[in-house]
């Protein structure tokens, strides 16, 4: 099979990956340009991969392996394996047309080592942290591609990906907690009366649910920061996804929330009216 036949079979696997496990920001690159849309799919499907490492490993160790040969594979060294993995193939010709910095997928594989351990999220600094590092990172990246380099949007990203994280891991209770894992920080459940053990237990509370508050005030106060610090008109469907914080944080206001029961959803046809309109204003 000639490369090019390869490269263009690797950037449908992505949008295949993205369309069938990252709907959200599937739906939101429909919005990018044409010619744009494989190179958003191949981050949104790397994010992916990267992101579902803790269901498919058993040990950490196996995880961290996988990180360093995505390290490897990014930086250049592996080259040859790379190729032979579709979603690399697509991130690293990516990569390339776009001269995406490495260092930023650096910091986002660095970050998501925490994700194979069960080390609870110290503190609100370490978590703000840990968004920027990875939920930012893709709207940063994204912005590259769109703007065919740095246009701006960079305080704008590191905001959206802290609100976006926050309720993708508020989304994503169930799984975590019965898993082990303790996204919210620490100091944050201390001075709400909760501990570790309560989130592990799947314990609902009053004190829980005051933190709960706190996670999606937190995830407000960063949708409105990233809106005031706004972005070119070249790179907006890089922020798209941001329009449907408000969407899954209404959801969990209601009365009938219950944060470790089921996943937080919204029909389809709710997140295509909200990017759509989304689309008419950014």
């Amino acid at each position: 099979m000639a490369a090019d036949d390869r490269l263009s079979q690797a950037y449908a696997h992505c949008e295949t990956l993205a369309r069938e496990h990252d709907r959200d920001r599937w739906l939101a690159g429909l919005f990018a340009p044409a010619e744009a849309r494989p190179h958003l799919f191949a981050l949104y499907a790397f994010s992916y991969e990267i992101a579902r490492l803790p269901d498919i490993v058993r040990e950490a160790a196996a995880g961290e392996i996988r990180l360093q040969w995505w390290r490897e594979a990014i930086g250049g060294s592996r080259r040859e394996e790379a190729l032979g993995s579709p979603v690399a193939a697509a991130l690293g010709d990516t990569i390339e047309k776009f001269h995406l910095p490495i260092s930023a997928f650096d910091d986002l594989l660095k970050a998501r080592a925490f994700d194979l351990y069960h080390d609870p999220m110290p503190d609100m600094a370490a978590y703000e942290t840990y968004c920027g590092e990875t939920a930012s990172l893709v709207f940063r990246l994204a912005g590259l591609v769109l703007g065919r380099g740095d246009r701006g949007g960079a305080e704008a990203a590191g905001h959206a990906g802290v609100a976006y994280a926050t309720v993708g891991l508020l989304r994503a209770l169930p799984i975590a907690s019965a898993r082990g894992q303790v996204y919210l920080p620490l100091d944050l459940l201390e001075r709400r009366g909760v501990s570790r053990e309560d989130m592990i237990g799947r314990r609902d509370s009053p004190a829980f649910r005051a933190a709960l508050r706190e996670m999606r005030g937190l995830a407000r106060d960063h949708f409105d920061k990233a809106l005031a610090a706004g972005w070119p008109d070249a790179i907006a469907a890089a922020f798209l996804p941001l329009a449907l914080v408000p969407l899954y944080l209404k959801r969990m206001d209601r009365a009938d929330y219950r944060p470790f029961e089921s996943a937080v959803e919204a029909p389809q046809w709710r997140r295509q009216w909200a990017l759509w309109r989304a689309s008419r204003r950014y």
